[in-house]
């Protein structure tokens, strides 16, 4: 199966929230989330749980979890050759309702205007 292009959302602004959340993460949180986005880039929409779910409207999450903190990057396909890191939170026990309509207003512009919304990583 070839890999699956990973990019992020990014605001008509130039910014990318999914980063500025994961500047303020600890190290460690930073290092799982990278191997979890990989993981992600490798298998694309076969990646299942305990790494990904379903949340609900075409929007995932991916899981992290670190001493005792759940870490979430919320993600949709564009497509069957790319994902879009949408939106990243630290959870508690459920994904808030709030979390999963940014990420699906953060969807509907990037379907859009897929070129003003795209950031990919050098």
């Amino acid at each position: 199966m070839p890999k699956t292009r990973v990019i992020f959302y990014r605001e008509a602004d130039g910014t990318v929230p999914v980063l500025e959340w994961f500047d303020g993460l600890p190290a460690k949180a930073q290092d799982k989330c990278r191997i979890r986005i990989q993981r992600l880039s490798e298998k694309g929409h076969e990646l299942r749980r305990p790494e990904a779910d379903l949340l609900r409207d075409g929007i995932y999450e991916l899981r992290v979890g670190l001493q005792h903190v759940n870490y979430r990057i919320l993600y949709f396909f564009h497509g069957r050759v790319a994902a879009i890191l949408a939106h990243g939170l630290t959870k508690e026990d459920r994904v808030p309702g709030a979390a999963i309509d940014a990420a699906l207003m953060r969807k509907q512009g990037y379907e859009r205007n897929p070129k003003v919304h795209t950031f990919e990583e050098s």
